[in-house]
């Protein structure tokens, strides 16, 4: 029997390197673990494979409970980036998905497009991506309020797309 507890004992064993974050907010607490480890490297066959994660989260929101694990590989040794910052990387993945996506999504009713066939939906893609790229270049924060914006001052509209300036 192993003088360490059964927790410790493991994460020496598998040569663990452990990151903990907790976080309040949205109405809800969530603590975060991710534990890293090399010693899967030589067994799964992943070009520029460094190291595997196991990423536990749980969530109290509104008194109920919830528990999620997700796993992630990344090219990157323990001397570029540490536990905490892989930890830190994977919520920075979430700020694109809110940036972008979710923003593509909800605001610009993405998904809602009955566009399907050809090139279409890449095009159509790219012109969100470009319009919201041009609103965040002139100051808008909220794309909502860049968008009514626009909607509502055409001649400004017109000049921007012809000029490349507000007048």
């Amino acid at each position: 029997m192993s003088p360490l507890p059964p927790s410790e004992a493991r994460r020496r064993s598998l040569d663990l390197e452990v990151a903990k974050q907790t976080s309040k907010g949205h109405g809800r607490i969530e603590h975060r673990t991710l534990e890293a480890t090399d010693i899967l490297c030589g067994y799964i066959n992943w070009p520029g494979l460094a190291r595997v994660c196991r990423i536990t989260r749980r969530r109290i929101e509104r008194k109920k409970k919830t528990r999620e694990v997700v796993y992630a590989i990344t090219s990157l040794p323990k001397d570029k980036a540490d536990a905490l910052s892989l930890l830190r990387l994977s919520r920075a993945h979430w700020a694109i998905e809110n940036r972008l996506f979710c923003v593509r999504d909800v605001t610009l009713r993405e998904d809602q497009c009955r566009v399907r066939s050809g090139s279409a939906p890449q095009v159509l893609a790219a012109l969100r991506n470009a319009a919201l790229t041009l609103l965040r270049q002139l100051g808008f924060t909220n794309i909502v309020e860049g968008l009514e914006y626009f909607m509502e001052n055409r001649a400004n509209t017109i000049s921007f797309i012809r000029y490349g300036r507000i007048e």
